[in-house]
């Protein structure tokens, strides 16, 4: 059976389950961190989110250090950092340091949305000046702030000189591929919720992407929903999970990630499911044999360099065994 060659991470939001709490959603971030390493999976990313009761993922570096303590291979990172919450310097202070402890197994993806709403972005911020404007400003200081010693000014990062924390530029516009490309970047797209303009954004980032010292070609992840089982009419069910995720999106409340249920069309309208169903597009859903059929198709017209899944699956158990479906079908078992 012919491989379908391509490495797969893991972008975890920490969502708290229903009947859950916060401690039992990072002790359960840290549990699919160590199943996913001992599948092979390439990277393990965290993301940023705020003022969201339901996911615990706001102090993004604080979880990458616990889960590097955790684990012993699988590089950690950020899916992102939203870098217009925060100071440069003190991003680089922190991944320096986390570099420090564990060479070579740490990411920084950076972001330049606020991971939150606007009132809560403003108690966030360094300074009232919109700092999304200094994005790509930020990132080249950044840079500066893990390369060499002869390039520093005189504020550095300590630890951070010399560390060359690689730097990742997520997005969900054309926008940031033109900034990726003109940086010679690593591009992250967010198709897993963000889907309308990835065709448009990977063509803007391969097309105008400039060869860098830290990329010779263009290198695209992709995040993708994928929510594998034994069969397709059980995916079909767990996938209900996810649909109430992106309905709580819409709707703007705060449930827990909840069990799935018989029927959804008992608890959306059909525009709330049209809305649903456009954010969520970009999944892989079903069997052994339906996920390897898409992600077959889904390479054969897009061609990324890496896939970076999200499984919105309220059973532990069963969310491992998505992540494991997809590594077979990758591996060819």
């Amino acid at each position: 059976m012919s491989t379908i060659q391509i490495p797969l991470s893991v972008l975890n939001l920490v969502p708290v389950r229903e009947g859950e709490g916060s401690s039992q959603a990072i002790e359960a971030m840290v549990d699919l961190a160590q199943a996913t390493e001992k599948m092979g999976y390439t990277r393990y990313w965290i993301a940023e989110h705020h003022n969201t009761s339901t996911l615990v993922s706001s102090a993004t570096s604080i979880l990458i250090k616990h889960t590097l303590e955790h684990t012993e291979k699988i590089r950690v990172g950020s899916g992102g950092v939203m870098l217009p919450n925060h100071s440069p310097l003190v991003v680089a202070e922190q991944f320096g340091t986390m570099e420090t402890i564990y060479p070579n197994r740490v990411d920084l993806g950076l972001g330049r949305a606020p991971g939150t709403d606007q009132l809560t972005a403003s108690a966030l911020r360094r300074s009232q000046s919109n700092t999304v404007y200094s994005f790509p400003q930020d990132v080249e200081t950044l840079q500066k702030f893990f390369d060499d010693e002869d390039v520093q000014d005189y504020v550095k990062a300590h630890p951070g000189i010399g560390t060359n924390v690689p730097i990742y530029i997520l997005g969900s516009s054309t926008d940031s591929a033109r900034l990726a490309a003109k940086l010679g970047l690593p591009y992250a797209f967010a198709s897993h919720f963000a889907p309308a303009h990835m065709d448009e954004a990977l063509s803007i980032y391969r097309d105008r992407f400039e060869p860098s010292e830290y990329l010779d070609e263009p290198y695209v992840i992709v995040g993708l929903n994928v929510i594998a089982a034994e069969s397709d009419a059980e995916a079909d069910k767990e996938e209900t999970t996810m649909q109430q995720f992106f309905l709580n999106v819409i709707r703007g409340t705060q449930n827990p990630l909840s069990p799935p249920v018989e029927d959804m069309d008992k608890i959306w309208r059909p525009t709330e499911k049209q809305a649903a169903s456009t954010m969520s597009s970009m999944t892989l859903k079903g069997s052994k044999d339906s996920i390897r059929e898409q992600l077959t198709s889904f390479q054969e017209k897009y061609n990324v360099d890496e896939i970076m899944a999200v499984s919105y699956i309220y059973d532990r158990d069963k969310q491992k065994r998505s992540y494991e479906i997809l590594k077979e079908v990758v591996d060819g078992n």
